[in-house]
């Protein structure tokens, strides 16, 4: 299994010049705890240039008792963004997401371009369809012996 089988591809972004409380509203209005901030190439294609996260805002800005209003996403992001290729094999994703400690990681095309974000939400619903057909396995062989024994 792939990041890019499992990964969320409709996925929130805005520029690093994004201003922090236009991040929050557009995290409320899309209903999302997190986007990555790009930059356009002339191509139109996005790259990640960092990640930013509901987490972050409170533990930089608002637990500091910053103020919010004079920032910008680009100060705040978790830069440079540690990321996966939609190719990666996800059990060499989850160990990087576990020595970097982070529960979501941009999905990148081979060119570089950002093709979805890989959550530890994709990565546990994805493990608990493998668990749900494994199960199943167990359940139909009584069927098939009765089957071909009897």
């Amino acid at each position: 299994m792939n990041a890019g089988d499992i990964c969320t591809r409709d996925v929130v972004t805005c520029g690093p010049d994004t201003t922090l409380l236009d991040a929050c509203r557009i995290m409320r209005d899309r209903h999302v705890g997190d986007f990555v901030a790009v930059e356009e190439s002339e191509d139109g294609k996005l790259h990640p240039r960092g990640v930013l996260t509901d987490r972050d805002i409170v533990l930089a800005v608002l637990a500091r008792e910053i103020d919010a209003f004079g920032l910008f996403v680009g100060d705040v992001m978790s830069s440079p963004p540690i990321v996966a290729y939609d190719s990666e094999d996800v059990w060499q994703v989850v160990k990087r997401m576990r020595l970097h400690a982070i529960r979501r990681m941009p999905v990148l095309s081979n060119a570089g371009e950002l093709v979805g974000l890989l959550s530890f939400d994709d990565l546990l619903d994805a493990t608990c369809a493998l668990l749900s057909e494994l199960s199943l396995v167990t359940g139909r062989q009584p069927h098939f012996e009765q089957k071909y024994r009897a």
